[in-house]
């Protein structure tokens, strides 16, 4: 039987985008991966508005929380076979160093907390988070895991993070959002 890969989504307030990803992995890959979320600075609690997201959606939000990256780099934590940072700001920071060297690949997209405007406009933000992260974690979890290394998954996640910038880009170019 194949060992469960473990994935760590990186974000600084792990409120959104990290437990989305965390989410949607566990849903897609259950069985081949299991996913986590944390962040560099966490917010202390899961936006109101992707957990609602989830649960419409039908994902499991019981276990979703907020919390420090730092619960997974100390003795007793996971071994991490993959990290994936969302946020450009947790990307640049100096993460902690991770056992075993897991690949490692920067998904970085605009983050939904942010953006300007009244609850429609939130809602379809987080949706639209939603569907970019859910077409990324699709592609991820039919790469051909087992035949390859770190180094030619490192590349094949970037690749996937590539691809769906530029799907982002066109899709949204207008998107008002707040600084």
């Amino acid at each position: 039987m194949k060992r469960t890969l473990n994935v760590l989504f990186l974000c600084t307030g792990n409120s959104a985008r990290s437990i989305i990803a965390e989410a949607i992995l566990n849903d897609r890959g259950a069985h081949r991966f299991k996913g986590f979320s944390a962040g560099s600075h966490p917010k202390g609690e899961v936006h109101p508005v992707a957990l609602k997201l989830l649960n419409d959606l039908g994902h499991d939000t019981f276990d979703l929380h907020a919390k420090s990256w730092d619960a997974f780099a100390g003795p007793g934590a996971p071994k991490l076979d993959v990290i994936i940072t969302v946020c450009d700001r947790a990307a640049a920071e100096t993460c902690p160093v991770w056992p075993g060297h897991p690949a490692s690949a920067h998904w970085g997209m605009p983050d939904p907390v942010t953006v300007a405007g009244g609850a429609a406009e939130a809602i379809a933000v987080f949706a639209d988070t939603y569907r970019l992260l859910a077409n990324r974690i699709s592609a991820f979890v039919e790469l051909p895991i087992a035949s390859l290394g770190t180094e030619a998954l490192k590349q094949r996640l970037t690749e996937i993070g590539e691809r769906a910038k530029v799907e982002s880009a066109v899709r949204n170019p207008n998107r008002k959002r707040s600084r």
